[in-house]
């Protein structure tokens, strides 16, 4: 039997739980492991989105936008996907939550622990926390739950039946937010940054709009090439690759795609630079900016895989080349994106 059917839930002391399940098995504490799969972990999920908030060790959000997916269908099999490689090369067992917001993504990723795996469809966010126990609402401890109940309040869905007055006397002059919450409404935005991470971007504003896509392809290839030097003068290694661009009505789009293993090579990325830009430039339209950043950073480190050999090769050429070039002002010229093309 799980520990958890016995009561057992996560940051539960050790002397209480082996109370509540006197056969509960204590596995040794390995100092830096959890960390370390946790990081691994949060690696996997930038292999299907570049937006990822890790907002704790075991805990974090997805933003599915840059992706492309067109179809709900497509984004269950791909998190689907996901979820089963989490647990096949980390043997841990994790629950997803698919909805439009953060809010209930969270709620709905706790509802069928340890695997569990629920949609809630855009536009029926309402009615899938309205049979909830208003303690499943984050920040809703034990005892506001049962003074919430006392108050004729069980369930989510009893908080937009009230009046505006009887949520007033309850909640008190947060009553207009806990109303929203209710509802299933947040805006809240996915953050990629924490505590470990750091990123290497640069965009650039043109002084006309283009509309040229081999035009833009130069130039984000020459980012490309200003950024890596950084990477590799910090001994880091990337993964992810995002692209993004801006239309004159200062709209934006952004698309991003990691490399199974991180690097601090321009070859690899030179190749994902085009996929990226026309998954990203959608309309129709020229462009007023274009951006390239990269994240999943890693500390550089051997490389151990078949080609390192080759890699280590071309990281000392590329080495050198980055001495003989004048922050990013090319002196000397590999590729044939270095050459020709405007550059505002």
């Amino acid at each position: 039997m799980e520990a958890r059917a016995c009561g057992v839930y996560t940051p539960m002391p050790t002397q209480r739980a082996l109370k509540v399940c006197p056969d509960l098995i204590m596995l040794p504490h390995t100092a830096g492991l959890y960390s370390k799969v946790s990081h691994q972990m949060f690696d996997l999920c930038e292999t299907l989105t570049p937006l990822v908030q890790r907002n704790s060790i075991d805990e974090g959000y997805l933003d599915l936008g840059p992706c492309g997916f067109t179809t709900v269908a497509e984004i269950e099999a791909r998190v689907r996907t996901l979820q089963q490689r989490i647990a096949t090369e980390l043997q841990l067992p994790v629950s997803f939550g698919i909805a439009t917001n953060k809010l209930v993504s969270q709620i709905a990723s706790k509802l069928r622990k340890p695997r569990g795996f629920v949609v809630v469809p855009a536009g029926g966010e309402r009615t899938f926390l309205a049979p909830l126990s208003v303690g499943k609402l984050p920040g809703i401890g034990a005892k506001t739950e049962a003074a919430l109940n006392a108050r004729g309040i069980a369930l989510i869905g009893d908080i937009p039946a009230k009046s505006e007055s009887e949520l007033e006397s309850v909640f008190g002059n947060s009553w207009r937010e806990m109303l929203a919450t209710a509802c299933g409404e947040d805006d809240r935005e996915v953050h990629t940054e924490h505590e470990d991470a750091k990123s290497y971007s640069q965009q650039e504003t043109f002084f006309e709009d283009i509309a040229d896509f081999a035009e833009i392809e130069r130039i984000a290839k020459r980012m490309v090439d200003e950024l890596l030097p950084k990477v590799r003068e910090d001994r880091k290694r990337v993964r992810t690759m995002t692209v993004k661009v801006r239309y004159p009505d200062f709209t934006q789009e952004s698309h991003g795609r990691s490399l199974e293993t991180a690097s601090d090579l321009e070859a690899p990325f030179y190749p994902l630079v085009a996929p990226l830009l026309r998954a990203a430039w959608k309309k129709p339209r020229p462009l007023r900016l274009i951006s390239v950043r990269f994240s999943s950073v890693e500390d550089g480190g051997q490389q151990l895989e078949m080609f390192a050999e080759t890699d280590e090769k071309r990281r000392r050429l590329a080495g050198v080349l980055d001495k003989l070039n004048n922050r990013g002002r090319a002196s000397v010229v590999q590729h044939g994106h270095q050459l020709g093309g405007r550059r505002e």
